[in-house]
């Protein structure tokens, strides 16, 4: 059986239909995705939720084209891109995708503003249009004053803004994020959280992986796994954290 799946109306961005991903460990076959069917509306934030081994990192991972199915298909904006080769798939992710890691994944010798301006190296773009772009956007995620420091001289906070600036350079479609607070306090995690709000609401599909239920809660849907299928599927308003301490001093 397929499971449940989030309603179709003609809006979606992202399809897996009867999707399998096995991983051959020793001589035993892992059905980490074990035959899923779920759509994501462009627009949409959605969470990615469920235990150690359920395969919501395997399902990121595909999405993000950054691994293959064994079998089935995904559709991204209509194409299957199941059927994409290596080359074609990683200019996909260049010109379509961003991605924000837990680990931040930058580079230390590097400064902010060269950190956010690699993507577009790979893309062509020229220094000067590069250097530009870079000040923007980290105006926008609010680190115009430490375009000249590296990561060891940021906070974590600051770092995973700087993740998220990158991430943004080639004006993605999608925005993946794998447990992206995992590695900040609650406090800065909130921040962060508030940012991808913001960028969604501008339009960006986000699609998140996480465990910790008050992250999801900013998600408007929460799609939860376990053993490789969708256990259910929750769509609907959540709020904040601040929203919920706004409501418990109220009473």
């Amino acid at each position: 059986m397929d499971g449940p799946s989030a309603p179709r109306n003609g809006q979606e961005i992202v399809r897996l239909e009867n999707a399998h991903k096995i991983y051959q460990m020793g001589t035993e076959q892992v059905n980490a995705l074990a035959g899923v069917t779920v759509s994501f509306e462009r627009g949409s934030f959605w969470a990615i939720m469920g235990p150690s081994g359920s395969g919501k990192s395997t399902m990121m991972n595909i999405l993000g084209c950054l691994d293959r199915l064994t079998s089935g298909s995904y559709y991204l904006d209509n194409q299957d891109v199941s059927r994409l080769d290596d080359d074609a798939l990683s200019e996909l992710r260049l010109t379509y995708l961003g991605f924000v890691f837990q680990s931040f994944n930058l580079i230390p010798q590097l400064t902010v503003q060269r950190n956010i301006e690699l993507p577009l190296y790979y893309l062509g773009w020229d220094a000067a249009r590069s250097a530009r772009r870079a000040k923007e956007l980290a105006e926008e995620v609010g680190l115009g004053d430490r375009l000249h420091h590296r990561p060891t001289e940021l906070s974590g906070g600051q770092m995973q803004r700087v993740a998220i600036a990158r991430a943004l350079t080639n004006d993605p479609q999608i925005i993946f994020a794998d447990e992206p607070t995992g590695n900040l306090d609650s406090a800065t995690g909130e921040q962060i959280m508030e940012l991808l709000d913001k960028l969604n609401q501008l339009g960006k599909t986000i699609i998140m992986v996480t465990h910790e239920p008050d992250i999801a809660a900013h998600a408007r849907n929460r799609l939860h796994m376990i053993d490789g299928v969708i256990d259910r599927i929750e769509t609907g308003t959540y709020e904040t954290g601040k929203d919920r301490q706004k409501h418990s001093a109220g009473h």
